[in-house]
């Protein structure tokens, strides 16, 4: 908002009032596009699914509805994101267009394995799609079910499978140009818009979780909760920023600025949880912490106000300097955990700075490589996401088994509409794939196709054969798929909206004449509740485990890959271990009801990445040591590495605190310098993240005769 006002009245007294004007008329009209951005999409979406359906009649496609419903498919509320999908789906309907080419001339004359080898396709593509957890994903999973889509419905006329694809191609393409072009030219909403938003939100909720943090302000469960609604958010953002490629009015500069401003985001909760960690190891030194309150009420103050103030940055490094303690010998655990909360206190100022300086650069379209960053971003970072290969294997699976269990249905019966019942199968088991408990899913969506069927019936045999002219059905469609339109745009009814609208506009099955067969409707609507019956139920047989199981493998996971890390069997940058581990805590948060108390506590803390982090920190400075101190050190992390890899439930044993302390003190006996400080700064670190309430670490004597144990 001060920067809004900033630049009017920058405006205002370099332009006048004229450009002052204009410019909160665009205020306002993007105030507008915001707080009416559903109706828009309605309106917008419906218009383009028209355009695209009264072109197919013009240009005398064989099922110009596929033009409309290509239309739904692809249309997202951000001119960018519907650009991607379009990319997408063009991408996928060639891949699925050429495997159907190839399937159905082969293996027509044998249902069988025709029906086993499109449910091979669709659960192999499936598969892919589910690990690769991205908005490309699309490509795979619409690669799978378009094969469905082209190839059953082919089977009663396999001589004309060549052009039955190639206008289906067409009209799918059409559609999609349709819904692309219309979305750049009707009131767009740019994804960069979006994405900055969604970072503004981000990076004022995480400022008031460090508040909370450095002043003991609210109760841990509010801060756990913050931190997994944060995580959440930052894989959102992370998402929405894959579709910034695809929008013109992008400069690189934005592009390179969002993605450095992710970068620092993701360090910034695991170095709020260490601080809170390092501020709970002072909690009994009375003085101590009231020293250290002092200054982190002040960073507290600084952060309150935005973080932009220069001076008052530079005072309070000066002060952490003067706050932080030497570390000799025989430095106790209050000198040791002070030294490491005044250099974390301090990495969360740069931070902070860090941010501000990067969204000015955004806003500004200024190259970010030009600015002064305290912590430069590495040309090797690369962004890992987690991937779950036995729950992708069990979804994608399950699809495969309900889509082979239809075919079958319908060959042992002899039902020749039945063929479309795998169809519906294909395409609403691969919508769904995602969700945890498959059966209460599907049990909700029942009604939900009992209303398609419903409204289909309406219009089929009440509305439609009063339909003369392209005009008046366009108005008659009007009401309902605005209906549809406004819903899939609103975050609630998202999934409804647009399964509703997809749906209609492919069971009505409009063209330029109006043919109404009864038996045709009922077989069809019998079909598709079987289909989607079938592959719920499937589903939920093959898919026993619920939220529950996939969020326990998310936390086994974390520790997993931490026994990785401390066991060198791991060479991923400490980015793309951060960005790994955040990815989890994102899936835990739509799991965390069925997450234990203290499990989800760990998680929220970031325990296992900022271990090992720590883990890497301290191998690479322990390189300044001597080889007796590594060694001590390497002990330790092979013990973890073993501890972790072998049980990842309960605490962890007693020992493992005694053979850390051991290090800390063998590594205080070096010589004084930055390398022996890191260390230490590491080894604490790990103490606090794994060992959170153990007791204070002591100085005592190393025993000479052993080196490590």
């Amino acid at each position: 908002m001060l920067r809004r006002a900033a630049t009017v009245r920058a405006s205002f007294t370099a332009k006048g009032n004229c450009a002052w004007r204009q410019d909160i008329a665009m205020n306002h009209t993007s105030s507008f596009r915001e707080r009416h951005a559903a109706i828009i999409f309605a309106f917008r979406t419906y218009a383009a699914a028209m355009l695209a359906f009264s072109i197919a009649l013009l240009l005398d496609m064989p099922r110009p509805y596929w033009a409309m419903a290509s239309v739904y498919i692809t249309s997202n509320l951000l001119t960018g994101a519907t650009t991607s999908k379009a990319v997408y789906r063009i991408l996928g309907t060639l891949i699925g267009a050429a495997a159907t080419l190839a399937l159905v001339p082969n293996l027509i004359n044998a249902p069988e394995l025709f029906s086993l080898a499109v449910a091979l396709w669709v659960g192999i593509c499936l598969y892919l799609s589910l690990l690769d957890g991205t908005p490309r994903s699309y490509i795979f999973m619409l690669a799978g079910y378009t094969v469905a889509l082209l190839g059953f419905p082919i089977v009663t006329a396999p001589q004309a499978t060549f052009d039955i694809v190639v206008s289906r191609v067409q009209e799918i393409t059409l559609g999609i140009l349709c819904a692309s072009v219309v979305a750049m030219l009707v009131l767009p909403r740019s994804v960069t818009s979006a994405v900055i938003a969604q970072a503004d939100a981000w990076l004022t909720g995480a400022r008031g979780l460090a508040v909370g943090v450095l002043t003991g302000r609210g109760s841990d469960k509010e801060r756990d909760t913050e931190r997994l609604r944060l995580a959440a958010a930052a894989s959102e953002i992370d998402q929405l920023g894959r579709h910034l490629a695809y929008e013109k009015d992008t400069s690189a500069n934005v592009s390179r600025g969002l993605q450095r401003l992710r970068r620092h985001m993701l360090s910034l909760l695991p170095l709020l949880g260490s601080i809170e960690d390092r501020q709970l190891a002072l909690i009994s030194h009375q003085q101590a912490s009231a020293r250290v309150a002092a200054i982190s009420a002040r960073i507290a103050e600084w952060l309150a106000g935005g973080g932009s103030d220069e001076r008052q940055a530079d005072a309070l490094r000066a002060a952490l300097d003067e706050v932080r303690p030497a570390l000799n010998v025989d430095a106790n655990w209050t000198d040791i955990a002070i030294n490491g909360l005044a250099i974390r206190l301090r990495n969360l100022i740069d931070v902070a700075r860090d941010c501000r300086l990067l969204r000015e650069a955004i806003v500004d379209d200024r190259d970010p490589d030009s600015l002064p960053l305290a912590f430069p971003p590495s040309p090797l970072a690369i962004a890992v996401p987690h991937r779950d290969y036995w729950s992708a294997l069990l979804s994608a699976g399950s699809v495969a088994l309900a889509v082979l269990g239809c075919c079958c249905f319908a060959i042992a019966t002899g039902w020749t509409d039945g063929i479309v019942a795998p169809l519906f199968a294909a395409v609403v088991g691969s919508l769904l794939a995602g969700v945890d408990d498959p059966l209460p899913t599907f049990r909700n969506f029942y009604g939900l196709f009992l209303v398609v069927i419903a409204i289909h019936g309406i219009y089929l045999f009440g509305v439609l054969p009063r339909i003369t002219t392209l005009e008046m059905l366009i108005v008659a469609l009007m009401p309902t798929f605005l209906l549809f339109g406004w819903m899939a745009a609103r975050p609630a009814t998202a999934r409804v909206g647009s399964i509703l609208a997809i749906y209609i506009s492919v069971q009505l099955a409009l063209t330029d004449t109006y043919s109404a067969d009864f038996l045709s409707y009922a077989n069809s609507s019998v079909a598709l509740m079987v289909g989607v019956s079938l592959t719920g139920v499937i589903s939920g047989i093959v898919r026993l485990v619920g939220a529950d199981w996939i969020a326990g493998r998310l936390l086994r996971s974390n520790w997993r890959t931490l026994a990785a890390v401390a066991g060198r069997e791991s060479n991923q940058s400490p980015f793309a271990l951060a960005s790994l581990m955040q990815n989890r805590l994102a899936l835990l948060a739509a799991r965390v009801a069925v997450v234990p108390a203290d499990a989800r506590s760990d998680a929220a803390n970031l325990r296992q990445l900022r271990t090992a982090l720590n883990v890497l920190d301290v191998r690479r400075a322990s390189l300044g040591l001597s080889r007796r101190s590594r060694a001590t050190i390497e002990a330790f992390f092979a013990r973890i590495a073993s501890i972790c890899r072998s049980s990842t439930a309960g605490s962890l044993p007693n020992g493992l605190v005694e053979q850390l302390d051991s290090a800390i003190a063998i590594t205080l006996r070096e010589q004084p310098g930055e390398a022996r400080d890191e260390v230490l700064l590491g080894l604490t670190g790990v103490r606090s993240g794994l060992f959170p309430r153990s007791p204070a670490y002591q100085p005592h004597d190393i025993d000479h005769r052993t080196v490590a144990a």
